[in-house]
């Protein structure tokens, strides 16, 4: 293999990637190999068609594809580190030649780690952290959780008002017609909980126990399904039971089922304790982020387009990994949501570019102020995982590879420049 790298502006690359024709040569023939099995010619037995046969009846453009994939895995691998760039971005590739006999030639476009130029990033300017409580705060935390226990009791002799649990039947119509999906029983609905279209939830609202009840609502313009997107629906609804929430209590009986502790008095001065421990965090977390964000600001970057594109469909898998653990597949989450794959990625977008631009910014203050990760560091830290995953440390050790290790240092040495930013603050 030989390979030559180009820079291009906005820091992309192109790696210009040759293969041998014996291995190409190679790639054809495992290709022949995988799908003579599945090819036939009069004459011939299934299996047992020569390819110099096939490719005199098909081309020799049958095995191409299949052999360009073989290649260029193993072959953009060993460009990938032979080149020596610090590449961000999945590979665009291009094939420019590909025929029996010569080399099999491609290139790899890629984007490259940007380079920072810091601004300011010491002396910046941060709120001071507080931790006072009011007591309207505790009573707040506390009737949230009265909230939390409140019981669902059936009521009778009045229609549906905001919070209200309601089940009921529903069948929508465009233009007088039933769409597919627009129709459920007994399905269980709290009023004001914005699970249903807009508009929807606030027209059930004063109605009466089964009495059927036109709801009229209008599809966003970027719902999932094209064929409602925009259009006028009437759903017809009727309500069979309506439920409103019973809070219990705030009492020394209220105070000894949720909480550790026999009187009120004594549940209160747990709360502020905890509130007051909350407000310090957050006055913390706060602080970092004003330092962070200001450090970014001051500093400039170039960052190329595929690097974001690459962070975004990162974070859309990890997304669709997240609600699939919950049993939503993706399918149904743009469907309840009326979000669509479009949407959703251009949406990451900012959230990938926000991400990078802070990643790197982080990272060359760290190399700035020469802010090193200790082996020490490594193993409390290491520690501490292994007590969070109940296994030995020397498990979780034979458990990372190299990679994680390096990324765990590096993920380290970053929080140290968000402290460092901090320390180095000035109090407002």
């Amino acid at each position: 293999m030989s390979l030559q790298v180009e820079k291009l502006e906005k820091n992309m690359a192109k790696l210009t990637i040759e293969v041998s024709s014996d291995k190409l040569e190679k790639a054809l023939q495992s290709a022949y190999m995988k799908q003579k099995n599945r090819i036939s010619l009069p004459g011939f037995r299934k299996g047992k068609v020569p390819r110099q046969m096939i490719e005199k009846m098909y081309g020799a453009e049958i095995f191409y594809d299949d052999a360009a994939n073989e290649l260029i895995h193993g072959a953009y691998s060993d460009a990938y580190d032979e080149s020596g760039l610090e590449i961000v971005s999945q590979p665009k590739i291009d094939i420019v030649q590909i025929e029996k006999g010569k080399p099999f030639i491609f290139t790899a476009e890629v984007a490259t780690k940007p380079e920072v130029v810091l601004g300011e990033y010491k002396g910046l300017s941060v709120d001071k952290v507080s931790d006072h409580v009011e007591p309207e705060e505790v009573d707040d935390r506390i009737r949230k959780e009265a909230e939390k226990n409140a019981r669902a009791v059936a009521v009778e002799g009045r229609p549906v008002q905001d919070k209200d649990e309601v089940v009921l039947d529903f069948e929508g119509f465009v233009d007088g017609v039933a769409f597919e999906g627009g129709k459920g029983e007994n399905y269980p609905l709290v009023i004001g909980s914005g699970s249903f279209i807009p508009g929807f939830e606030e027209q059930l609202i004063g109605a009466e126990p089964e009495q059927e009840v036109e709801v009229k609502v209008t599809f966003p313009e970027d719902y999932q399904a094209e064929d409602l997107k925009g259009k006028d629906a009437v759903f017809k609804c009727t309500i069979h039971e309506i439920k409103a929430k019973e809070l219990p209590e705030i009492d020394d009986e209220f105070a000894a089922e949720v909480s550790e502790f026999d009187t009120l008095e004594e549940y209160k001065a747990d709360v502020e304790a905890k509130l007051r421990e909350q407000k310090a965090a957050d006055g913390k977390t706060k602080q970092e982020d004003q330092a962070v964000e200001q450090a970014v600001e001051n500093a400039s970057m170039e960052i190329p387009e595929a690097m974001i594109e690459t962070q975004a469909r990162q974070m859309a898998d990890d997304f669709a990994n997240r609600i699939q653990s919950q049993g939503l597949s993706l399918e149904q989450y743009f469907q309840f949501t009326g979000m669509s794959e479009e949407k959703m990625l251009e949406e990451f977008h900012a959230q990938a570019e926000r991400r990078i631009r802070t990643r790197l910014v982080l990272e060359a203050v760290a190399k700035a102020e020469n802010i090193e990760i200790s082996d020490e560091k490594i193993e409390e830290e290491l520690a501490k995982m292994a007590e969070a995953y109940k296994m030995e440390v020397d498990k979780l050790k034979e458990l990372m590879g190299e990679n994680e290790k390096k990324q765990m240092k590096e993920d380290m040495a970053v929080q140290e420049a968000v402290t460092f930013l901090v320390e180095n603050a000035v109090e407002r």
